[in-house]
């Protein structure tokens, strides 16, 4: 007999026109269109009518989400301004009134809307180094050790599959489609044959996914913004090495190796993610340690909480200027020549490279330290556009790069941002070139012509990370999960707790 629950289609009634259509598979075209609804309709929020449960660090997810928006935001930028000039592009990276160029784009602050990229990367690094290390922190100061190893042995085990994994299907599909619809790209022109493309895709990613790879390209030519991911990476085992490393520690101790780390990474060789990592798990630390009852916490810290409203409203007016450090070269000269930045520029490390990294570091750190203390900014990244964002933002950074090379490029050919042909050249987009061309008017960043292509490239983009979120990023976390359970044999604890805490005692 039927529940309520069961419904008549469900087939498992003991009606025999119910049993005869049940004999096999269906194959309906009201079927086949559900699945494919399911495939590309984007995700709808939850039905139920009762409150959001938000955790308690939804707004880093909120942040982490807007800033893959502004590196969105900044790509655009060049790739349009840079085919038309590239002294547009430069006038971007640099700051307000430089070469006498005084335009809104790059105003302080401001210019974290048209040119946040960098930044963004570099909150990328502090939050992921919150989030890796606030469990195992947690268990840390609870004093459950065996938990501990148990955490960092799964996350450490699931994390390459976890970034790497939709850089993969991501990648495959994208030059698959070259030679399967026979177009062109100007970021990275297709090879002559199929099997010449799988080959250099091979190659490029075993390499490119090498945790100690050393030289040669920092990213897969199919996806040039991955290079951010080997650094992840690196910054995740960081975040983890020293979780176990300081299991033991006191709480004083720990908290004065991480500074310690943090100033290695900084101040004495060149390892600036390294550094956001530590940080972002300093960060994690503190905020875990004041929220304890009776427990340790920096008295100096303490005794400034009753001027936090203060301290944490002049760190992000701090954090928005150092964040637009110009960064046109990595030369140390070049940023000196830039108005408001001579005095500054002295500041950086000997160690440090690339001089913008320095400057990021701290802007990164005080813009995450200031969020959830500033009411109306915490509200806006646990808002729903922003947790939106933050769903789909590891997709929606890896997909944007290959839409703009390609209904990108042709858009902004049609509304006349093409790039100039140089002698002898051949114009692969000349059929697109100037088909619609539009008034260049408004300020630089903000051109009409330039906001126009956008109301098909930013809900294209939305769209497709939605359905590489739900068909690969989601699915390859929960293999990775799936796959730590199956080497541990179907999750069976091989010895009983009390014999792996007495060698523990005993290492």
């Amino acid at each position: 007999m039927h529940s309520l629950r069961e419904g008549i289609l469900d087939g498992t009634g003991n009606d025999s026109s119910s049993a005869v259509k049940s004999t096999g598979p269906s194959f309906s075209l009201k079927a086949i269109l559900r699945g494919l609804r399911h495939i590309l309709w984007p995700k709808a929020a939850s039905a139920d009518s009762s409150p959001r449960q938000l955790r308690p660090t939804a707004y880093l997810d909120g942040l982490r989400g807007f800033a893959a928006f502004l590196v969105y935001i900044h790509h655009h930028q060049l790739w349009a301004h840079g085919a038309e000039s590239l002294q547009s592009a430069v006038y971007f990276e640099n700051a307000y009134g430089f070469d006498g160029e005084f335009r809104l784009s790059t105003f302080y602050g401001v210019r974290n809307f048209f040119t946040g990229g960098h930044m963004a990367v570099a909150v990328f690094y502090v939050i992921s180094g919150y989030v890796l290390s606030v469990k195992p922190l947690a268990l840390m100061q609870s004093g459950e050790h065996l938990k501990l190893a148990d955490n960092l042995a799964s996350a450490f085990f699931r994390r390459w599959f976890r970034l790497y994994l939709p850089i993969i299907a991501t990648t495959l599909v994208y030059i698959t489609s070259w030679h399967l619809f026979g177009y062109w790209n100007f970021a990275c022109p297709p090879k002559e044959t199929f099997g010449d493309e799988l080959w250099n895709w091979y190659v490029e990613f075993k390499n490119f996914s090498f945790l100690f790879k050393e030289g040669g390209w920092i990213w897969v030519k199919a996806n040039t913004h991955t290079w951010s991911i080997p650094l992840e990476m690196r910054g995740s085992v960081i975040t983890y090495m020293a979780c176990m490393a300081l299991s033991r520690a006191t709480t004083k101790a720990r908290l004065v190796c991480l500074v310690v780390l943090v100033g290695y990474y900084l101040y004495v060789v060149d390892g600036y993610y390294g550094a956001l990592f530590v940080a972002g798990m300093l960060q994690a630390d503190l905020d875990l340690l004041a929220r304890r009852e009776g427990g340790y916490f920096p008295g100096w810290l303490r005794r400034l909480e009753r001027h936090k409203t203060f301290i944490y409203y002049h760190l992000f007016v701090v954090s928005m200027y150092l964040a637009g450090v110009p960064s046109a070269t990595n030369k140390v000269e070049d940023l000196r020549a830039n108005p408001g930045w001579y005095w500054l520029s002295y500041l950086k490390p000997q160690a440090v490279f690339d001089p913008k990294w320095f400057y990021l570091f701290w802007a990164a750190n005080m813009l995450v330290a200031a969020v959830p203390r500033m009411g109306w900014l915490r509200r806006w990244f646990e808002g729903r556009f922003c947790q939106f964002l933050g769903r789909i933002s590891f997709a929606f950074y890896l997909v944007h790069g290959p839409i703009l090379a390609t209904v990108g490029d042709r858009l902004y050919h049609v509304v006349g941002w093409g790039r100039p042909v140089e002698a002898g050249e051949v114009d692969m987009l000349a059929a697109w070139r100037d088909l619609l061309p539009l008034p260049k008017v408004g300020p630089i960043g903000l051109e009409f012509s330039f906001l126009v292509p956008h109301l098909i490239l930013l809900p294209l983009t939305f769209w497709v990370a939605d359905i590489v979120t739900r068909m690969v990023d989601e699915p390859s976390v929960k293999f990775a999960a799936w796959l730590y359970k199956r080497v541990q044999g179907g999750g069976k604890p091989e010895m009983k707790p009390e014999s792996n805490e007495m060698m523990l005692r005993l290492a």
